[in-house]
């Protein structure tokens, strides 16, 4: 018999890590882990285990401070998650991730979202990670379906609920441009970077991001 994990260390160096191991090095850098706009990018995120732990102290301020006002909670929600990004090559694992964030995001709602409210809000969450979440090499910096250029998109709210979307290819995003200003990434270093968008987008509420999704199709 075939002994599918042994051949997946092989072929992937897939080796996931221990919730321990995960909480330890999360610890390390706690404070943003309780930023809810910080933004942790996953090269290699295996089935989540990263990506949940950190998603999961995102929410946990999210619900300190928001549970009271059902509008406030779920845009920040929507902030918390869209912070949230992930490269895998193995497809199985990309759609493994993807279920996680969506069901620890729905568990961590339950009692906040009325339930005539839930299902767009949780369409809109569905779509974040179907772009957040890619099935793609981190080291071709392509997709693996296409062998495109990844492309990740940087989900910005800025007055009221209205969000910017602008999308950056993954190897513009390593190409370190150092600048004086915010961007996408841009606080996992020291250097600020400001990469060149690869396309941007009108302003749209951040609940209609999910309609919308035939004007967000790359060329």
């Amino acid at each position: 018999m075939v002994d599918q994990k042994r051949i997946r260390i092989s072929k992937f160096g897939e080796v996931f890590t221990s919730d321990r191991e995960v909480d330890d090095m999360l610890n390390l850098v706690n404070d943003e882990t309780q930023r809810i706009d910080s933004r942790f990018l996953e090269p290699a995120c295996g089935d989540g285990n990263f990506l949940h732990k950190i998603l999961n102290r995102k929410i946990s301020v999210v619900k300190n401070i928001y549970s009271k006002n059902e509008a406030d909670f779920k845009k920040y929600l929507f902030v918390a998650v869209s912070s949230i990004y992930g490269i895998d090559i193995l497809e199985d694992n990309v759609i493994a991730c993807r279920k996680r964030l969506l069901d620890l995001t729905k568990s961590e709602s339950a009692v906040i979202i009325k339930n005539n409210n839930a299902d767009s809000f949780f369409d809109v969450i569905e779509f974040l990670l179907s772009r957040n979440i890619i099935h793609g090499d981190a080291l071709s910096l392509q997709y693996v379906e296409n062998t495109r250029p990844i492309v990740f998109s940087e989900w910005s709210i800025t007055s009221g609920s209205m969000v910017k979307r602008t999308d950056f290819t993954f190897s513009n995003l390593l190409a370190y441009q150092p600048f004086d200003g915010d961007s996408l990434f841009s606080d996992l270093g020291d250097e600020v970077i400001l990469p060149h968008p690869h396309k941007k987008f009108p302003l749209i509420h951040y609940l209609s991001i999910a309609n919308a999704e035939h004007e967000f199709v790359q060329p």
